[in-house]
């Protein structure tokens, strides 16, 4: 069960200023973070993408140049199996990017795909005709009704300057409620608050919204 980032601003900011507070974020985590990670930011009208097999806290987080759409993730594999960097998110079809947190139990849908995230994105892909929303607001129906348990799925799919986020979880809101957070120019939606920050606002379980 991962955590997740998602940052969008008006002006370029330092990928540092909030890749730090996340790396921090994951290397807290009451579940373990360090199964690789990855990122992705938006820039001269395409998805700059970075994946590397180690521990967010342990990469250089200097190494990116300044964005104002950025995407990242930190993986905790689904009982320590597929740990590999071709499984780390964000996924991509070249043109959107998909990140997962949460665990679903008893799947009945078929769909292509490495691991269980990527099978929902594609899942979500099948139903894309070009209203990511109304893709989303589908698939997340349909996998509810096909699926025996879903302690928690929550998705954020970005595309150019848009993102879309579907959020619920039927147990431990602690670790699974998103949060998100506006100051001036610049939204940032995360798994958990960046710690010792105090202004950020649960995001409702059950949501699915354009962010």
């Amino acid at each position: 069960m991962c955590r997740l980032l998602y940052v969008r601003c008006v002006d370029p900011f330092a990928v540092a200023d909030v890749l730090t507070p996340f790396a921090d974020v994951a290397r807290n985590s009451t579940e373990y973070q360090g199964h690789g990670w990855g990122c992705a930011s938006w820039a001269a009208g395409r998805w700059h993408v970075y994946h590397d097999i180690k521990p967010v806290w342990e990469d250089d987080l200097t190494q990116f140049a300044q964005t104002t759409v950025f995407i990242a993730h930190a993986r905790s594999a689904f009982r320590d199996e597929g740990i590999a960097v071709e499984n780390n998110m964000p996924f991509s079809d070249g043109e959107s990017m998909f990140v997962f947190n949460g665990e679903l139990n008893g799947v009945r849908i078929r769909e292509s795909g490495r691991i269980g995230a990527e099978k929902i994105y594609n899942y979500i892909r099948r139903f894309d005709k070009g209203d990511k929303l109304a893709a989303l607001e589908r698939a997340t129906r349909i996998i509810n009704k096909r699926t025996r348990y879903v302690r928690a799925m929550n998705i954020v799919l970005a595309q150019g300057g848009n993102a879309w986020l579907a959020t619920q979880y039927n147990e431990d809101p602690v670790y699974f409620q998103m949060h998100n957070v506006t100051r001036g120019a610049m939204r940032l939606v995360c798994s958990e608050p960046f710690r010792g920050e105090s202004d950020w606002t649960p995001i409702a379980n059950g949501t699915v919204s354009a962010i």
